[in-house]
């Protein structure tokens, strides 16, 4: 039954192509374990090429190190390429102050990633499945989602540089476990899931059981639900999006809308237009925003009052002046720069740094705060400026290339330091540092040689 339904949505939603390349996220549970069983089983004949990822959190000591070596032991018994990585949540969590899941996740990910590039794959394949399903869809109309995080989780999700696929969304929990039976397969137990410390855990332990009770395919209700309800906001967004343009005035940190052909809009479209706005200024949806912030704003819009003023979550400003809505992060919006770098020379930063560039024998610094450079392999003049929509650079040891703006996500710049952050641009116009956050691969590697240095200070 898990085959059936995993090869129904494999091409239902072109999942899986002929002659793909996939990263598949094995924990070692009987999920990714099924997961990974099942693509190994359909890999002659879709011709796929499989690398698996682990990752050892590191909550649960000897246990989930001994997670890590088998699922490498299974790996080897496959003849799969293992790429393994223990990383130490628990501290990251303490530096950052998220909550465990999320921690674990974002550093889950970002290995992920790491690794893609590393194989040039584009797809990762996970093991969620209907009982998943049904645990997000109602924590996040819990907790008060709005739009499309109402419909949980996606068969198939595009962040900048991959794809996450999910073929077992149709299958439950139960016929995971019958085909790990069926296939012999034993697979490692968590038995944290077991305990009511997390949400999602109180949810699988106290609210499953009864739905299962009522239908014991009400996964897959809740899965149809989740696809009906993604199309719809797929529509909605769209007509939003289009009457939006019209009279969106917008940049990085600020945006402004005139309320009288806003109030135009039917309410549906309203609400999504106010959530389109938020998503631009925040560049990725904000973990603390909610269906309470939405209403918010649009009661501030509606109001017979020509002028009020709200405050969302990350400083964002919402002021409302007659006819006009403006959303900003900081009324004292950083003006864009380019200096050109002299050699040797510095240049003090409107944001108080400074950088240096001067000639030096060899090259043995390491830092993001410096970036060597072999003159006879960059053109100059180099260019020190602010960011702009759509940069990109070209990450030293990647495949591939990143957004600026998503760097600065990942290494949780705060929002406001981001229109000011110093970018540093070649004379074939090509970003080749990112002070104190990346490097590109044009930096040089070698002794007995004189190159350039950049220090960020």
């Amino acid at each position: 039954m898990l085959e059936k339904k995993a090869r129904y949505a494999i091409d239902k939603y072109h999942l899986i192509e002929k002659g793909d390349a996939l990263l598949v996220g094995v924990s070692g549970g009987p999920d990714s374990l099924a997961l990974l069983h099942f693509l190994h089983s359909i890999q002659e004949k879709y011709q796929l090429r499989l690398i698996v990822a682990h990752v050892d959190h590191m909550f649960r000591g000897q246990e989930s190190y001994e997670d890590y070596l088998f699922v490498k032991q299974i790996c080897k018994e496959m003849d799969l390429t293992f790429e393994g990585a223990r990383l130490d949540v628990p501290a990251y969590i303490e530096t950052t102050g998220k909550s465990s899941q999320i921690a674990a996740r974002e550093v889950r990910y970002r290995f992920f990633e790491e690794v893609m590039l590393k194989h040039n794959i584009h797809k990762l394949v996970t093991g969620h499945h209907g009982d998943d399903q049904i645990e997000t869809i109602l924590m996040r109309l819990t907790r008060g989602a709005t739009g499309e995080a109402r419909a949980g989780i996606a068969y198939k999700r595009e962040f900048e540089t991959f794809v996450v696929i999910r073929p077992f969304l149709w299958a439950s929990r139960a016929e995971i476990e019958v085909y790990c039976q069926h296939n012999c397969l034993t697979p490692r137990i968590d038995y944290s899931n077991e305990k009511p410390v997390y949400a999602r855990n109180r949810f699988r332990l106290n609210v499953l059981p009864f739905l299962k009770q009522e239908n014991q395919n009400t996964h897959e209700h809740f899965q149809r639900f989740s696809e009906e309800l993604l199309e719809d906001e797929v529509y909605l967004q769209s007509l939003a999006l289009e009457r939006l343009q019209t009279f969106w005035i917008k940049d990085e940190k600020f945006s402004k809308i005139q309320i009288s052909l806003f109030l135009e809009m039917s309410k549906p479209l309203q609400r999504r237009a106010i959530q389109l706005i938020l998503n631009y200024l925040y560049f990725e949806r904000h973990e603390e925003l909610s269906a309470a912030h939405l209403e918010a704003v649009l009661r501030l819009i509606q109001n017979s009052h020509s002028s009020g003023e709200i405050h969302l979550p990350a400083g964002l400003k919402v002021k409302k002046s007659y006819d006009y809505c403006t959303f900003l992060f900081d009324e004292k919006v950083q003006e864009p720069y380019s200096f050109t770098l002299h050699i040797p020379g510095d240049i003090i930063l409107p944001n108080g740094g400074t950088i240096k560039a001067y000639y030096i024998e060899g090259n043995n610094d390491v830092s993001n705060n410096t970036f060597i450079i072999d003159p006879e392999e960059v053109r100059l003049p180099l260019t020190v400026r602010t960011r702009r929509n759509g940069d990109r650079i070209r990450i030293k040891g990647l495949n591939g290339s990143k957004k600026v703006k998503d760097i600065f996500i990942d290494e949780k710049i705060p929002l406001a330091e981001r229109a000011s952050w110093p970018i540093v641009e070649d004379g074939n116009r090509e970003i080749i540092w990112i002070p104190g956050l990346k490097k590109s691969y044009k930096e040089a590697v070698g002794v007995n040689k004189s190159f350039i240095t950049l220090k960020y200070v």
